[in-house]
């Protein structure tokens, strides 16, 4: 048997950690049978936030976008359960940006408290649309991250 050695679990972020805020709503269907917002239910609410912000700021059409961005790779760590009603903010940051690839990292924020009650990643390849093959950062896309960046 292959033993796997445990990674040492990542503290809860701040707010301020977070150059992007958005507000997400909770809703009935997000509860699960425990009375909390689902596991499966985070990857959807971590989607809403980079691509919500990437349509905001012209950087993605989801329809005619030439270079579209693919999950080749997601994490969340859970600290505190949410559940319907909640409103949730979630936070956005760029942890790193490759020539195709950014790893984006997000926090889930219950009401007003300051740490995270979730976080995760998603890391983006960019792609041709038609071709599917990874392409460099478009310039559009670039811009949009710059804002992003934590120092």
């Amino acid at each position: 048997m292959t033993q796997r050695l445990a990674t040492p679990r990542p503290a809860p972020h701040a707010r301020s950690a977070y150059p992007h805020h958005r507000a997400i709503a909770t809703r009935w269907m997000d509860n699960d049978v425990y009375g909390h917002v689902n596991n499966v239910t985070y990857y959807s609410y971590f989607d809403t936030i980079v691509n919500g912000y990437l349509i905001e700021r012209g950087a993605l059409d989801i329809a005619k976008s030439p270079v579209i961005g693919l999950v080749v790779e997601t994490q969340c760590h859970y600290f505190k359960p949410v559940s319907f009603p909640d409103t949730l903010t979630g936070a956005l940051r760029v942890a790193h940006r490759g020539t195709s690839s950014v790893r984006y990292e997000i926090g889930l924020f219950r009401e007003d408290d300051d740490l995270a009650s979730a976080q995760g990643h998603f890391v983006h390849v960019y792609v041709d649309r038609v071709s599917g093959r990874p392409v460099a950062l478009p310039e559009e896309l670039q811009r949009a991250l710059a804002g992003l960046v934590m120092p």
